[in-house]
């Protein structure tokens, strides 16, 4: 638990000194946003930075990087995984800042790339013989054998995750305060985990994994703190596709090597909220020819269309993570003290 709150220190001052730099350096490249037509509020954001992300995308993996010990493979990959999800998200941003429109890469690009990230770690977690076919079912010491069809479980996982966070990634500082919180609690919930493996006597190298994925949990909290002293409202810079979906590849990373994938919906409730506006709005929209569930979606566009100041969705949503974070981690103290 030292190196995790070591990591999220070394984390947050890495970003926040690394942060002005990289708005700098968008601003030399012109990287600045363009705002949608139909988000009428957000007009006046349009020239802020995007591509921010990579400044926490830096002090994440630098961090994690630093204070990972004994066996590293599952910390390792979890910060290629993040850069390789962040390249996509770059990619994208670089595109639409380049040729000055709000359409980067084209969808099947975006989806296919996923899913080849995606694959090939529900590979690794289908031969790893520390992980293989079982997940937890939450807030249970129970494993549910998924047998082959973890890999495509394992597939929906990333996918969920990274579009999740993206989507979610529409106010000032939203998506980098609901992942602190999340990450917080997630690295709480992982520890007790930590603990109950260590009195059930598991083996080193298991110890030393999750020990890692407790770091990361560290270093993601503390990275985007780190963002968050330049992204609360109003923004300074914006983190881009580059780092929602570094976040989401993260996210993808720690439920499926400490196999709590089943969790990440109910912890990361407000993440769900976001897809599922957006799944509900489209479905509803096609069906009636036009109708719609919500002003707009996700979820806090709608908010802020009936009049809710962004920082107070925000505040909001982050509570809202924290409230279920705390029932969590007190679920998980119960079942595995």
């Amino acid at each position: 638990m030292i190196f995790a709150l070591l990591g999220c220190v070394l984390a947050f001052l890495l970003t926040a000194l690394v942060c002005p730099l990289v708005i700098r350096l968008i601003r030399r490249m012109k990287g600045q946003q363009t705002i949608l037509h139909y988000v009428e509020g957000h007009k006046g954001k349009s020239g802020t930075p995007t591509m921010g992300g990579l400044s926490f995308i830096f002090g994440i993996g630098a961090a994690a990087l630093t204070l990972f010990r004994g066996d590293k493979r599952f910390g390792i990959i979890s910060v290629v995984v993040m850069c390789g999800y962040g390249l996509i998200g770059f990619l994208d941003d670089f595109i639409k800042v380049r040729f000055k429109r709000n359409l980067g890469l084209r969808a099947w690009q975006k989806i296919i790339s996923q899913v080849l990230i995606a694959t090939i770690i529900a590979v690794f977690v289908y031969i790893n013989p520390n992980l293989g076919t079982s997940i937890y079912a939450p807030f249970s010491k129970t494993l549910i054998d998924l047998k082959w069809f973890i890999i495509p479980f394992t597939i929906v996982v990333f996918l969920a995750c990274t579009n999740s966070v993206n989507l979610t990634d529409g106010l000032d500082g939203l998506a980098s305060g609901v992942t602190a919180v999340y990450a917080a609690a997630f690295g709480v919930i992982t520890f007790i985990i930590v603990e109950y493996l260590r009195k059930e006597g598991a083996a080193g190298d298991i110890i030393f994994e999750y020990n890692n994925l407790l770091i990361l949990c560290g270093c993601l909290c503390g990275g985007v703190l780190g963002f968050l002293c330049f992204n609360t409202y109003p923004a300074r810079v914006f983190m881009g596709g580059a780092g929602s979906l570094a976040l989401g590849g993260v996210v993808g990373c720690l439920a499926v090597f400490t196999r709590l994938s089943l969790l990440v919906p109910i912890l990361g409730v407000m993440y769900a909220a976001s897809a599922l506006s957006v799944i509900i709005q489209v479905l509803y929209f096609k069906r009636t020819k036009g109708k719609r569930v919500f002003h707009m979606s996700p979820l806090h566009h709608h908010f802020e269309k009936k009049g809710v100041f962004e920082g107070k969705v925000v505040a909001f949503y982050m509570i809202i993570t924290l409230l279920v974070g705390i029932v969590c981690i007190g679920a998980y103290l119960y079942v595995f003290a």
